[in-house]
């Protein structure tokens, strides 16, 4: 399969997921990632759901990140520039929903992609390897290459692994995937 193909099925495959099914996969998720040892870290960057595509609700994570008194940085879009900036959330952030459907800070204080511990990375489908595939935009490609060298990139899916999807040089590999039956680690 190519990359578009994997693309049109797990569109597919999520928007048969009724909403009982979202959170309870979701709520899963969240449990499973507990079973990993990243828990000692301080910055984590975390993506926050697009509804209208039916991505994992990473609300139970950011519970369990708030209630270990850890920094969670969310991304805001550049589509001009096909670029992630990463704010500090804060109670008092402001969130907003993009033009394109994604919920992000209006403003707020800036964080380098440097120091970002952990990195919850949203996507499409994965493989064996830790190889993903995401809405094919590079934002996370781009924003995983400027991390530092001992942060952990991990995968949030619905679905379980394909064996092997051909990936791009550019491509940025996960060192663990989280989903409601396993969690993988490469």
């Amino acid at each position: 399969m190519t990359k578009s193909e994997y693309r049109t099925k797990y569109k597919a495959l999520r928007k048969q997921l009724s909403t009982n099914d979202l959170e309870e996969f979701s709520l899963k998720i969240a449990n499973k990632a507990l079973a990993l040892d990243i828990w000692e870290a301080s910055y984590y960057h975390m993506f926050l759901p697009i509804l209208n595509k039916n991505e994992v609700n990473t609300e139970y994570l950011l519970h369990i990140l708030q209630g270990k008194d850890k920094s969670v940085i969310v991304p805001k879009s550049n589509f001009e520039t096909g670029e992630l900036t990463h704010i500090l959330l804060q109670e008092n952030t402001s969130l907003s929903i993009s033009p394109f459907g994604i919920p992000e800070p209006a403003s707020g204080i800036e964080i380098s992609a440097e120091q970002i511990d952990v990195v919850f990375v949203p996507l499409l489908a994965f493989d064996a390897s830790g190889a993903r595939i995401g809405y094919g935009k590079g934002f996370y490609d781009r924003f995983l290459a400027a991390c530092n060298q001992n942060t952990i990139f991990v995968g949030l899916s619905f679905f379980e692994a394909e064996e092997k999807i051909l990936h791009d040089i550019t491509d940025i590999r996960l060192h663990f995937c989280i989903t409601p039956k396993n969690l993988y680690s490469f």
